[in-house]
């Protein structure tokens, strides 16, 4: 017989993979109702692993994220990008509620750095900037 080993309504029934774009949705939307404005033109965009020799040093850590200013024009144009890693992001976390943190922490300095502005300026209410949790 063939049939659902698990049924669509179990948690477990959605990949790690599912779960996680999940938790950065769940972070942009937390973001986006105080600048989506400024986010209006960004692509957020969910990655394994980051490409290290092609991007970054190999002396460098390990990104957790990566910015990608726009580029081009006409139909070749892309337009601002971040990348989120997942599975160095993962590797971080030592559960669910900790890495939903933690990408929203991530999300919260790339915006910042892609706007100039300070992370405490993008999220007041203080994730992603107390360094003594």
């Amino acid at each position: 017989m063939r049939g659902l080993l698990i049924p669509p309504e179990v948690p477990a029934y959605r990949s790690r993979g599912e779960r996680f774009d999940d938790l950065v949705l769940d972070a942009v939307e937390h973001l986006e109702h105080r600048w989506s404005a400024e986010l209006a033109g960004v692509e957020f965009a969910v990655e394994d692993v980051p490409p290290i020799p092609a991007v970054f040093g190999p002396d460098d850590p390990v990104p957790l994220a990566h910015h990608q200013p726009p580029a081009g024009r006409g139909r070749s144009a892309t337009p601002d990008r971040i990348i989120i890693y997942r599975r160095p992001l993962e590797a971080r976390a030592m559960d669910t509620d900790d890495l939903a943190e933690l990408i929203l922490d991530v999300l919260i300095h790339k915006i910042a750095d892609m706007l100039g502005v300070e992370p405490e300026i993008i999220d007041p209410e203080g994730h992603g900037w107390h360094e003594d949790e």
